[in-house]
């Protein structure tokens, strides 16, 4: 009997989901379309893997659904120096979002999103090589591993993460004050600890990567429209449709890549997915990459350095408040201040960004057909794991397009969890 091959896929999203989608897509000879209001090529767009922190990080598999984090929300919410931030103009619109939030709060969960994002994340490096195989990386990817630090005053939840990282089989080495300070030397002093990763890939130009994956889906014969998607339906069992404000468009299967815009698309399909978004910044201090060798990320501030080819990045901290609202200054402040503890080296900041990682409350993305168009299929909701997940979300999806058995437990990224 001939497999099954579907006859045509069309992309909403050409970040690094959609491009890693297509890709294995077209592999596999299914045509595809990806459908963006932007060029991924184009040097004025600057999106999610334009800004992000640049980490391969299959080992953040804890996230912000925990115990010991939601008693400290309130203590951050209104502290101008903090890493979590709210824009107060959004708040009822928070609602749903904050509502499932504080549900998926607690031990159970925080252990149940840690096995699942662990089944994905440890496949994430590997399906990334295999894309790196094909393009040119030279000056693109280092595998110096990454560092966190700390103070002891959060200790507890330090540990927590430990344990719950060596359950899962996760390989971390503990490091001393001196041990980090013997691998970065120009760091001030202001920590007590930290923990290695040191088999971490890490991304010095992000978008660079993006750009060389999409031109290789373009390459195999993959196609890009630029168009805004405003509209998509399923009208029977092998066609659905996308609608732009002049265009349509007919693909027997479709799959919702779009980040954090997926909400306005799936909210048509009768879904009540609390899809929002937390907003993360950066600035580069150009000419001052050397600085460190590998990223160092302050868990008690929820910021970054990175040594990216465009400067040292210092990247970072949550701001609850929706696609709409303008870029904080604050939010800009306290990055650029709390840099300047760790290197006091660091002069005028330039590149002020903001961008958006598309959040889910109980920080597992969502991976599946829509409950009610099994030709739709959603790839969005990464949270901080964006660009870690591209190239396995990009096989995950890949093998539910082409109806394909799995040895992964699928359920939990069902947005069956939220209806």
């Amino acid at each position: 009997m001939e497999k099954y091959k579907c006859s045509s896929v069309g992309i909403v999203g050409s970040g690094i989901q959609g491009v890693c989608t297509g890709l294995q897509l077209i592999k596999k000879g299914i045509p595809v379309t990806i459908f963006d209001k932007h060029d991924p090529l184009s040097e004025n767009f600057k999106p999610a893997s334009y800004g992000n922190a640049g980490h391969f990080s299959p080992y953040a598999v804890l996230k912000f659904n925990r115990p010991d984090i939601l008693k400290d929300v309130p203590k951050m919410l209104f502290s101008s120096y903090g890493p979590l931030a709210i824009k107060w103009n959004y708040i009822f619109k928070l609602v749903p979002w904050l509502t499932n939030y504080i549900k998926n709060c607690n031990s159970r969960s925080m252990l149940h999103t840690a096995k699942y994002m662990n089944q994905i994340c440890r496949s994430a490096d590997q399906s990334y090589e295999e894309i790196f195989k094909e393009i040119d990386t030279t000056n693109l990817v280092d595998k110096k591993g990454i560092i966190y630090v700390w103070s002891n005053k959060n200790l507890k939840s330090r540990k927590l993460e430990i344990k719950v990282r060596n359950d899962l089989g996760i390989n971390q080495k503990i490091l001393s004050q001196k041990e980090i300070l013997d691998l970065e030397p120009n760091l001030k002093p202001i920590f007590d600890g930290g923990i290695l990763y040191e088999n971490c890939m890490f991304a010095r130009d992000p978008h660079a990567i993006l750009k060389k994956i999409f031109r290789l889906f373009l390459n195999k014969g993959g196609k890009f429209i630029q168009d805004n998607i405003i509209s998509l339906k399923q009208t029977d069992e092998n066609k659905a449709i996308l609608n732009s404000e002049k265009e349509r468009y007919s693909f027997e299967k479709i799959v919702v890549a779009a980040g954090a815009y997926s909400k306005k698309l799936t909210d048509q399909l009768g879904e009540n997915i609390p899809l929002d978004t937390e907003r993360g910044y950066h600035v580069h201090f150009k000419g001052m990459n050397k600085l460190i060798s590998r990223p160092v990320i302050c868990l008690d501030r929820g910021f970054g350095l990175s040594p990216m080819n465009q400067g040292l990045r210092a990247v970072g901290t949550v701001e609850l408040g929706g696609l709409k609202n303008p870029p904080s200054k604050k939010r800009i402040d306290y990055i650029v201040k709390s840099a300047r503890e760790f290197l006091p080296q660091l002069k005028e900041h330039h590149d002020e960004w903001l961008g958006f990682r598309p959040s889910l409350p109980d920080f597992l993305p969502i991976l599946g057909p829509s409950l009610k168009n099994k030709n739709i299929i959603y790839a969005f909701g990464h949270d901080h794991l964006g660009w870690t997940l591209g190239a396995v979300t990009g096989k995950i999806i890949c093998g539910i397009v082409a109806e394909e058995k799995t040895n992964l437990d699928l359920s939990a990224y069902s947005s069956k969890r939220f209806n």
